[in-house]
């Protein structure tokens, strides 16, 4: 009896393995699937994918970065950049963005490090980095002018972007990103958030974390949340790409000493969700007093974090309406 029992457990162990093999090629194919429409859908946008190799001439550790930039470029239009935050790459987050503001503008839309097809050997895990490599990816593709929309982490990486390269970046806009506030306070947020959980909030490991995640960022969450598991596991397979260095990430910004920024003086946008959990509305008006008279904010009424999904036709509005309009 017992040979039987053993063949019994060896193929239930291989059925269970094939399964698994199954569920693993599924998902696969299922963010295969999703990140080729994405594709489409930036390319019906008249826009082109490109890779900017900066390091081909030298014997520095290798860095490109992927950039969605416009097919045509038209010179009555401004240039604006649209820069991501964490989680998926750039198309599945500005998918809300693309056709409208590409009608207005010649839009230029980067992955950033780690993030879609980016990537460096440098140990660099700075935001300062990372604002370096867009802007020396834009100056590769011949913009000289332009102004840059930064989402959440993007917001850290646009402001200094607009802090170190006064003569390129025109106007700014950031989008939920708590850049100004104190030790006490960021304290406090991560209490409020979750601790350690961070990390599985930024980079999920299971459908359940992305749940959490939605929740926490988006106010109009239960559509995302009737999503089923296959597509969620589909959204970690993106997002958890590269996951090693976007720890990194994670821990530098974490642990960066919370100095006041410098003030750029650039005429700066804030759009915040009313709702936002995770940078409460304060912190937009916070940043708004530390840069004076050149920055003003607009509260965006039953949006969240995700301001850019919950309200993307008045995120789309405003920003086109701040970048068009001429200089105060």
């Amino acid at each position: 009896m017992e040979p039987y029992y053993n063949l019994l457990k060896l193929a239930l162990r291989s059925l269970l393995a094939a399964a698994v093999r199954l569920r693993d090629a599924t998902f696969k194919f299922f963010t295969a699937v999703a990140d080729t429409l994405f594709s489409l859908y930036f390319a019906s946008c008249s826009m082109l994918p490109c890779t900017v190799d900066l390091d081909a001439d030298s014997s520095s550790a290798a860095t490109t970065v992927h950039f969605w930039i416009p097919g045509h470029r038209k010179s009555t239009r401004p240039a604006l950049v649209l820069i991501h935050g964490f989680g998926a790459n750039s198309r599945w987050q500005f998918y809300y963005q693309v056709r409208h503001l590409s009608k207005h503008f010649n839009l230029y839309v980067p992955d950033l490090l780690f993030f879609g097809r980016s990537y460096s050997e440098n140990p660099d895990r700075s935001i300062e980095f990372q604002a370096g490599c867009v802007a020396a990816g834009l100056r590769k593709l011949g913009l000289e002018r332009y102004s840059v929309v930064g989402l959440s982490y993007g917001g850290y990486v646009a402001y200094r972007m607009a802090e170190v390269d006064v003569a390129a970046v025109e106007k700014v806009v950031i989008i939920s990103s708590g850049i100004h506030y104190t030790e006490e306070q960021k304290e406090e947020q991560m209490r409020r958030i979750g601790g350690e959980g961070i990390r599985d909030l930024l980079l999920p490991k299971k459908p359940g974390d992305v749940r959490k995640m939605i929740k926490l960022a988006l106010y109009k969450s239960r559509r995302y949340n009737l999503a089923p598991d296959f597509v969620l596991q589909g959204f970690i397979g993106i997002s958890n790409n590269h996951k090693k260095e976007k720890l990194e990430l994670v821990d530098h910004l974490m642990k960066k000493a919370n100095a006041k920024p410098a003030r750029i003086t650039q005429e700066t946008l804030l759009l915040w969700g009313e709702k936002d959990n995770v940078f409460p509305l304060h912190f937009a008006y916070q940043l708004q007093s530390y840069l004076g008279a050149t920055a003003r904010v607009e509260v965006l009424k039953d949006t969240g974090h995700g301001a850019n999904i919950d309200s993307p036709d008045e995120v789309n509005r405003l920003i086109t309406w701040f970048v068009s309009s001429a200089k105060s």
